[in-house]
């Protein structure tokens, strides 16, 4: 049985899939084109707004050499970097949600859920607190800092560990065994990060309580250079996904009479919402509740057809860090709140209202 665009061509129709093309595209191009004005203009105004007034015609005044223009020093260094971290951060977690959500059936799902983002917090406080010693020199490589190479290496054992625990039995993914084991090892690997922390001295306590509460102050764009690649995998194998997504939501036997290989698009899910997660981690360290909050907003905007769903999760997001990221570093100004606290004001009661909506 043959599948187009998440729809089979026979057999019973499948409830808010079964969509002519037309109105998918038209949607699909309403969404983006909403989603997409939104965060190009969150892009462009966020650099502009900050403690200290700039002028943008003095930004980009040639007349006036970089070392002597102060606001361009500004928007360039200081503020640009750090809104394209967020734009590009907000988006991968806020994609990752959606597919995690929709590849392990639970609406309460995100990207932290399966202990990717634990893992990569350990390798990083592993280096903080034993920076400076031959281990930290050694694990740098490329365009990576020690702090995010070590992010990755820790990301990228998590996730082997959690993919071996659910298809360890057999050559199917259990997508029970992957919750439950996720669930563990993000609790196993928090305790290891409080014990990393117990031991640390004052000053490596506080490093690391400011990575593990997100930190979006990049200092300049080799650090999105470094990350960029890694994204742009994850999100080519994204686009591969919204028609498995559809179907793999209604359960996998509902999937596999309708055409879909099960197990190559949950392995195919698995390790590019994990690369994603990865990636957002080793940039700005674990932002919370991005992965929740903007894919159940977009749908209820939106609807639940992943095909639209995914691309404006991944536009929403970038607009709503960017955001987030201005609140945190204008509301209290001078004084600057790491913008996991301000995700977190917003997820938690949001998280809580959708336990009590969903009853």
């Amino acid at each position: 049985m043959s599948v187009t665009d998440g729809v089979a061509r026979s057999g019973p129709p499948v409830a808010g899939l079964a969509l002519p093309r037309a109105s998918v595209r038209t949607r699909l191009l309403t969404a983006v084109g909403g989603f997409g004005t939104l965060a190009a203009a969150a892009c462009i105004l966020a650099p502009l707004l900050g403690t200290t007034e700039i002028s943008l015609a003095r930004v980009f005044d040639r007349s006036i050499p970089f070392q002597d223009n102060v606001d361009a020093q500004i928007f360039f260094v200081a503020r640009l970097p750090r809104v394209l971290a967020a734009a590009l951060v907000g988006s991968t977690l806020a994609s990752a949600g959606v597919v995690f959500q929709a590849m392990l059936r639970n609406p309460l799902a995100t990207p932290f859920t399966l202990g990717v983002s634990a893992g990569a917090s350990l390798g990083a406080m592993l280096v903080i607190v034993l920076g400076g010693t031959l281990a930290t020199g050694a694990l740098a490589f490329g365009p990576f800092t020690p702090v995010a190479a070590a992010s990755l290496a820790g990301a990228a054992m998590a996730a082997s560990l959690v993919y071996w625990l659910a298809t360890r039995r057999g050559y199917a993914m259990s997508t029970s065994v992957l919750l439950l084991a996720g669930v563990t090892l993000n609790s196993f690997f928090s305790a290891l990060i409080m014990f990393v922390q117990y031991i640390a001295d004052f000053t490596q306590v506080y490093r690391a309580a400011r990575w593990l509460m997100g930190d979006l102050d990049v200092g300049g764009f080799g650090a999105l250079g470094s990350a960029l690649p890694l994204v742009l995998v994850a999100f080519a194998l994204f686009a591969r996904l919204p028609s498995s997504l559809n179907l793999l939501s209604l359960g996998d036997d509902a999937a596999a009479a309708r055409g879909v290989d099960v197990v190559r698009a949950q392995r195919l899910a698995f390790f590019s919402a994990s690369l994603a997660t990865s990636a957002a981690v080793s940039l700005a360290g674990p932002i919370g509740f991005v992965g929740i909050v903007v894919p159940h907003l977009v749908r209820l905007i939106v609807g639940v057809d992943h095909r639209v769903v995914l691309p404006a999760a991944a536009l929403f997001g970038a607009a709503f860090l960017v955001l987030c990221d201005l609140v945190a570093r204008t509301l209290l100004a001078p004084v600057e709140i790491p913008v996991g606290v301000v995700t977190a004001m917003i997820g938690g009661p949001f998280f809580l209202w959708l336990l009590v909506r969903r009853g």
